[in-house]
């Protein structure tokens, strides 16, 4: 994940016993229609590494599917348990990815900087020519994929972060980010009382600011889809399945807000947002590898799923899902 998920012989058993930081990435280069970092935009070049399981890649994921990029960006998904050495190929044939070659993401890491010790976490875009790392930042991947990338999109692709609300979308997606998307890690990987009880808060408070903000408007920022509402989705996804219970968050589930609920099925039930989320990829990650607040390592057979697809009636706010464009096939 955009960490934590370092690796190390106590990565997984230290979650809850240390306060919580989220680092920063560590390799920022970005891949740009001029290639100013050395890393030109280039069909087929790159390959994007996710976790189905981690809300960061989760983000990505959604990207590529809006915007149309699965030819021109192929996609490895890794394992959702980790080992010491972090993500894994195992889902791959002979527990390689079978373009990279590598049975763990770390070798890519390595490739690009010798001796690297830090955290191994995904979304990452590896260079497939050289075997390198690019980028693993997570917070800049997603703003690429919809500005950078615009000469291989689809026809009919959206426009994700459109230049005229950037403002707006940046101050929406800054308040989430601390709040919600990070917020839930705060709280569920405290190691005090007091640290959670403030994460806790600040997790609840900005959630009912943004229900107050989508009782009478379909998305966060103007009439479409934006790249904040792949932010603040890849986190609403989770919330009952995993940061209710296991990170504490239990004030009240996201099925007792009406308005975050409908808001979550609308974009669920949106191509690109429901067919890139596994459940089950989820709930394995989080409740068997973050042994130090969950030891047994056992995964909870619920939440019921169905009610995802059940009707949201958001539609009648008005706003056009995907402006002037048109879904993915």
């Amino acid at each position: 994940m955009g960490n934590p998920t370092g690796s190390g012989p106590d990565g997984n058993a230290a979650y809850g016993h240390k306060p919580f930081k989220r680092s920063r990435s560590h390799f920022a280069d970005r891949i740009t229609a001029d290639g100013r970092d050395g890393w030109p935009v280039e069909a087929g070049r790159y390959r994007l590494v996710v976790s189905r399981a981690c809300p960061w890649a989760s983000r990505a994921l959604v990207s590529r599917r809006l915007l149309g990029l699965e030819d021109a960006l192929s996609l490895a998904v890794a394992d959702p348990i980790q080992d010491d050495r972090s993500w894994r190929f195992t889902l791959d044939e002979g527990g390689r990815d079978p373009v990279l070659g590598i049975p763990y993401l770390s070798e890519a890491y390595e490739a690009r900087e010798s001796g690297y010790s830090g955290g191994v976490s995904v979304p990452a875009i590896v260079d497939v020519p050289s075997g390198k790392l690019v980028t693993n930042d997570f917070q800049q991947i997603t703003l690429d994929l919809a500005t950078e990338w615009t000469a291989l999109h689809r026809p009919g692709a959206p426009d994700l972060y459109p230049e005229r609300l950037r403002d707006e979308i940046d101050e929406v997606m800054g308040g989430i980010y601390r709040d919600i998307n990070n917020g839930v890690y705060r709280a569920g990987f405290a190691s005090s009382q007091d640290e959670y009880e403030t994460a806790y808060h600040d997790v609840f408070r900005r959630f009912d600011l943004v229900s107050g903000r989508l009782r009478n408007q379909r998305f966060l920022v103007g009439e479409t889809i934006t790249e904040a509402d792949i932010r603040l989705f890849t986190t609403l996804v989770r919330f009952d399945a995993v940061y209710h219970g296991h990170f504490k968050c239990n004030r009240s589930k996201l099925t007792e807000d009406p308005v975050l609920w409908a808001y979550a099925r609308d974009l669920f039930q949106t191509p690109g947002f429901g067919d890139t989320v596994d459940f089950d990829h989820i709930k394995q990650h989080y409740y068997r590898v973050h042994t130090g607040i969950n030891p047994t390592g056992i995964v909870p057979l619920g939440p019921d799923p169905t009610g995802w697809r059940t009707p949201h009636h958001r539609e009648q706010l008005g706003g056009r899902p995907f402006g002037d464009g048109t879904p993915p096939a």
